[in-house]
């Protein structure tokens, strides 16, 4: 009777051992697969850690099996918003269908990206529909054919460096916008973007969002209203105002980062002035865009904002 009990006792012990050998291995399958869907879903890695929450039957962490990608890299500080995200290989950004132009742009740049030209020419892109998006909201060059404004971009070519194919996907139409190009697109926004560069040689790593704004201006008897122009067989809006919003990362170790915003009017801008006094608060960014920025950072946590000048950068950051 006993050994029959130790028998019993025996088959339950190894069965219930490969049963749970079983179920870790297929566990453990399951959130490698879950990683391959994390790395190349915008959705899925924002909301990674929901995912995630469901392994933790066998205490298994995640860290071990996530590898870092292009995408976590340039999305370290969140997702503005979750509308149409897209991922490129060198930037990611939300595309707004309403008016087939992006809500925002994120890039992630660094020193040796920008240093490093490999052989990268813009005379090889050409500017092309993402056909990728349903037709109804895409937008074609003709779009922009006598318009009068310049196809703008949002994450600069000239950021862009590292292979051809991530200066080509900058020429995407879902990145670009209507600019008004004398005194804005090639002379102020064009100073600001290599003004952006210069931070990236200076402190190796940059973040940049850029996106447009569509804002309100005072009419008689005290109303506010948005007004804007349309262009071309799709309506594509043309904003008033466009935004960028810069995080400059400290080459200390574990140092606060550096954040800078602007906001410039989408109008010829004067040579003369400078770039820095359009700074502004990042607040009266987000009121008039409806993103919000750095989700779970406290902005307490930044080393500092805005600088008046760069010399005042340049001297209280390191």
């Amino acid at each position: 009777m006993v050994s029959k009990l130790v028998f019993a006792s025996a088959v339950i012990v190894t069965a219930t051992t490969f049963f749970l050998f079983g179920a870790y291995c297929q566990h453990v399958d399951v959130l490698r697969n879950l990683q391959k869907v994390i790395q190349n879903d915008p959705y899925a890695f924002f909301m990674r850690s929901k995912l995630y929450d469901s392994f933790r039957f066998f205490g298994i962490n995640e860290d071990e099996y996530e590898e870092p990608t292009r995408m976590q890299q340039i999305m370290k500080y969140g997702f503005p918003s979750m509308d149409d995200v897209r991922l490129y290989s060198d930037f990611v950004l939300s595309y707004d269908r309403r008016n087939r132009v992006a809500h925002w742009v994120y890039e992630h740049l660094t020193a040796n990206c920008l240093r490093n030209n490999a052989g990268v020419r813009r005379r090889y892109a050409h500017y092309l529909p993402d056909m990728s998006v349903p037709s109804n909201f895409r937008t074609d060059t003709t779009d922009y054919s006598c318009s009068g404004f310049d196809r703008g971009h949002l994450a600069a070519a000239g950021n862009h460096k590292c292979q051809q194919m991530h200066c080509n996907e900058t020429f995407y139409l879902t990145n670009i916008a209507p600019q008004v190009g004398r005194g804005f697109n090639r002379d102020a926004w064009n100073k600001l973007e290599i003004y952006i560069r210069e931070l990236t040689e200076r402190y190796n790593s940059v973040y940049v969002c850029t996106g447009p704004l569509y804002m309100p201006k005072e009419k008689p008897s005290n109303k506010y209203c948005v007004e804007y122009q349309v262009i071309g067989p799709k309506t594509i809006a043309v904003p008033t105002h466009f935004f960028k919003v810069i995080t400059v990362e400290s080459k200390l170790p574990g140092g606060s980062p550096y954040m800078e915003a602007y906001v410039m009017p989408n109008a010829p801008i004067d040579s003369d002035i400078d770039i820095r006094g359009f700074l502004s608060d990042i607040k009266i960014i987000e009121r008039n865009s409806g993103l919000q920025f750095f989700k779970g950072i406290r902005r307490c946590e930044f080393f500092g904002t805005n600088f008046k000048t760069v010399h005042e950068l340049y001297k209280t950051f390191q």
